[in-house]
């Protein structure tokens, strides 16, 4: 299928790894010009082995000041961003015995304003030229509570309400704002989740994975590029009427409406 991305500028926020990785190398396949960024150089430098001829910036997405040096120097190079994929950030997993107010407020700052850092200045500029797709990696944690993520399943919920807010309050501007709501995705990530998942029911990791997968109602986890090739759609013109909702991929972990 043809999605028309070729020349597009497209921005992975949490580019370096797991489902940002993925996305970046999706884009550059449709013919995109892909910048990403990271906190850490280290993993733009690994990453872009991966990535030929996309281009890295570091910034920590959790200090607006930071988010939007970044923002300036990838759009110097690229041009104006046509695509903004977000994927950077995850709120740390804590058992509720753990949580703390500051817990709270660093879940806040490490998945909602490292996402809104980007999104707010971006949105307002594509919303100046008229067109622009802003796809959000969430998380079902957000519509679906769980013991060990409940901050973390918070600001995946404003997150959701964000997307939905900002595609209607810009979409007559030409702006399309969509949400992703992938569930256990085989990334780094899952490491941290098995651990707390097993240290809250007292199991091994190893049993906490059997048990994650057994609630999957396909049978596996998600690949990174599963979620990968609904952002590519959701980004083309092919969802030129999709804006404003945020659509589950957790495998039908949670078969609701």
């Amino acid at each position: 299928m043809e999605l028309g991305l070729t020349g597009k500028t497209v921005l992975v926020t949490g580019g370096s790894k797991g489902i940002g990785l993925a996305c970046a190398q999706a884009f550059l396949a449709e013919g995109a010009r892909v910048a990403i960024c990271s906190r850490a150089q280290a993993n733009i430098d690994a990453a872009l082995k991966d990535l030929p001829g996309a281009i890295g910036f570091t910034a920590d997405l959790t200090d607006a000041g930071a988010a939007a040096s970044m923002l300036e120097q990838a759009q110097a190079a690229l041009g104006p961003l046509d695509v903004l994929v977000n994927s950077a950030g995850a709120a740390r997993r804590v058992v509720p015995e753990d949580l703390t107010p500051a817990l709270w407020r660093t879940a806040l700052d490490a998945k909602f304003f490292s996402y809104i850092n980007v999104i707010d200045p971006v949105v307002k500029t594509m919303a100046a030229r008229g067109f622009g797709v802003i796809v959000n990696i969430i998380g079902n944690g957000g519509k679906v509570a769980n013991p060990v993520h409940i901050a973390g399943g918070a600001a995946n919920a404003a997150l959701m309400l964000a997307t939905a807010g900002l595609a209607a309050a810009y979409g007559r501007q030409g702006v399309r704002v969509v949400g992703l709501n992938p569930g256990l995705t085989a990334t780094g990530r899952v490491t941290s989740f098995l651990e707390t998942k097993a240290q809250s029911e007292g199991i091994t990791t190893t049993q906490a994975l059997e048990r994650a997968v057994a609630d999957i109602g396909l049978g596996r986890m998600a690949d990174p590029e599963d979620i990968a090739n609904m952002a590519l759609f959701l980004a083309s013109d092919r969802a030129s009427y999709v804006s404003g909702v945020t659509i589950g991929m957790d495998g039908v972990t949670t078969p609701v409406i």
